[in-house]
């Protein structure tokens, strides 16, 4: 992953994280494998095709996720996607790291 594609203000977002910090950075390490383009939309780390929003890293109580935009869409043979919204997939991950 080459620094140029690593957007500032996802920086500065990872550098103020009180809680799942870890495990952004690992999620985010991931998403630049995709060759994604790394933005930060909606105050979070949103990761975009072609100018189109594909997942977005978000924190909450118990735990962090990818927000897939048309998470619907995708193939989940191993049932690891939760299905929040009628588009929308999300991939939860809490402590120990990578727990469903």
């Amino acid at each position: 992953m080459s620094n140029s594609r690593m957007n500032p203000k996802v920086d500065e977002f990872l550098s103020k994280a009180k809680k799942w910090k870890d495990e952004y950075e690992t999620l985010r390490n991931i998403v630049l494998d995709c060759d994604l383009t790394e933005e930060f939309k909606w105050m979070h780390p949103c990761y975009t095709f072609e100018k189109k929003n594909i997942v977005l890293i978000h924190g909450f109580k118990e735990y962090c996720a990818l927000l897939f935009h048309k998470g619907s869409l995708l193939q989940d043979p191993h049932g690891i996607l939760i299905q929040r919204r009628m588009y929308r997939g999300r991939a939860r991950f809490g402590s120990p790291m990578f727990k469903k």
